[in-house]
């Protein structure tokens, strides 16, 4: 499976050149993350626990960085073993260009399941690929960045105001 995306984040490229080689940022935004240990030049380990449809599993796997240009792109090649559950392979090029905001992140994915996983179908794995690839960027956005802001949520009755579903649709 392919996919592509790109995000502008509200930080310098530099800031955000050395979250991507960081593993404690890499801990706190990839998706089921139990441990990532490791470095840059050596590659990272980690163990993550995740459930895809009917298949739950820990997967232990790593992540080698290669080609790169340093604030500029990379290459993240990663593998997880997840028992009967199967296998996960893939790489991501990421890129990083300056903007007047901060920095676009920019990333093509190509990833492979096997086993159980595999059996699964492609729709489901494409969506939940796409599910986790988004909440790893979205995850490491607000790590730079912090939480997005939310939109004001309609205030709640107060107390002893109740209303019911008929005269909250009807604005009686």
């Amino acid at each position: 499976m392919h996919m592509s995306d790109e995000r502008e984040i509200a930080a310098p490229v530099a800031e955000v050149w050395a979250a991507l080689l960081s593993a404690d940022t890499l801990m706190a935004c990839v998706p089921g993350a139990k441990e990532v240990t490791g470095n840059a030049e050596d590659g990272f380990e980690a163990t993550v626990v995740q459930k895809v449809g009917p298949v739950k599993a820990t997967f232990k796997g790593n992540v080698v960085l290669s080609n790169l240009v340093d604030g500029q792109s990379l290459t993240l090649t990663g593998e997880g073993k997840g028992g009967a559950a199967g296998f996960a392979k893939g790489g991501a090029d990421v890129t990083l260009a300056a903007t007047e905001v901060g920095t676009l992140l920019s990333y093509e994915v190509d990833a492979k399941v096997g086993g159980k996983l595999a059996q699964l179908g492609s729709r489901l794995i494409d969506g939940f690929a796409k599910k986790m690839a988004d909440q790893f960027f979205t995850n490491f956005q607000e790590s730079l960045e912090g939480p997005a802001e939310t939109p004001e949520t309609e205030e709640a009755p107060q107390e002893g105001e109740k209303k019911g579903l008929l005269k909250r649709l009807t604005g009686g």
